[in-house]
C-alpha cells in the first residue's frame, strides 16, 4: 500500500544510510529524522534496526507530540527530543544526532570546541557549543524531552541563534545537528566530527593554540554565508 509519506521516508531513509557510510554511527547508535511541516509531522529511524536491514518502509511517521501517525516499528528511543525541537524551532527541516568519536569525546570532556581555523569558520562564527550535563531532576524525568530542554537551555544562556550555529554537543553524551533538510543536518554532523578531530589534534600539537583571529573567521564566513557571498557556483 503506497503512502502519502513515501518521500518523506526516503528522504530519511537515504539521510540514514549516509550517516552510517560517513562512518558517523557505532551499530545502530544514531538517528536522522526529516520534517513535514505542512502536515505537522516528521519521519525518524526506527529503535534499534541495523543500517545493513533498514529499508524505506521502515521508517515511521510521528507527530510533533510523539504519536506514531505511521509505521508498524518503535521509533528512535531520541524522538522525543527531536519532536521538541521541531515544535520550537521552526526553521529547521531534519535533526541528526551521532555517537561519532570525536564529537563525543569533547562532549564528554564538557568542552566548547574552540573556532581554531578556517574549515570551522566556513560553518559558523562561534565556538561549537557544548551544553552543560543534564540536572539529575531532569534525568530522573522524561529524559528524552527534557534533552530537548536541555539544548533550547544551552542556545539561551550563550545568546546563539539555531539558525546560524547549527550543531551542539550534550555533555556527557553526544552531538546534535540540524539544517534546512536531512541531508544538511547530515552534512553539518559531519563538519562538527572534522572540526572536533582538528581542534583534538591542534592541542595535542600547540595547547596554548590561539583562536582564530576575529578578521578571518568575518572573512571565512561571509564569503560562504554573506550577502556578498562568492563560493560555490
Amino acid at each position: 500500500m503506497s503512502s502519502k509519506f513515501q518521500a518523506l521516508k526516503q528522504e530519511c531513509y537515504e539521510a540514514n544510510m549516509q550517516l552510517n557510510e560517513l562512518n558517523l554511527v557505532v551499530y545502530t547508535f544514531g538517528n536522522v529524522s526529516a520534517v513535514d511541516r505542512e502536515n505537522g509531522v516528521f519521519a525518524i529511524k526506527p529503535s534499534g534496526v541495523p543500517y545493513e536491514e533498514l529499508k524505506a518502509e521502515d521508517i515511521v511517521i510521528v507527530d510533533f507530540d510523539n504519536n506514531i501517525i505511521e509505521g508498524d516499528k518503535r521509533p528512535s528511543s531520541d524522538t522525543k527530543t527531536h519532536a521538541y525541537l521541531y515544535k520550537h524551532w521552526p526553521n529547521i527541516g531534519g535533526i541528526a544526532h551521532t555517537h561519532a568519536t570525536y564529537s563525543v569525546a569533547w562532549a564528554q570532556a564538557q568542552r566548547d570546541i574552540p573556532i581554531f581555523g578556517t574549515t570551522h569558520a566556513d560553518h559558523l562564527t562561534a565556538d561549537i557549543p557544548c551544553a552543560a550535563p543534564m540536572a539529575d531532576h531532569l534525568i530522573e524525568g522524561n529524559y528524552e524531552h527534557n534533552t530537548g530542554i536541555q539544548i533550547l537551555d544551552c542556545f539561551k544562556e550563550k545568546n546563539l541563534s539555531y539558525e546560524e550555529v547549527e550543531m551542539v554537543l550534550l555533555g556527557n553524551h553526544g552531538p546534535f545537528a540540524w539544517g534546512k533538510n536531512a541531508a544538511k543536518a547530515v552534512y553539518n554532523s559531519k563538519v562538527l566530527e572534522v572540526c572536533a578531530e582538528m581542534a583534538y589534534l591542534t592541542l595535542q600539537i600547540n595547547p596554548a593554540a590561539p583562536r582564530l583571529k576575529d578578521s578571518l573567521i568575518k572573512k571565512h564566513y561571509e564569503r560562504k554565508h554573506g550577502k556578498d557571498s562568492y563560493y560555490g557556483q
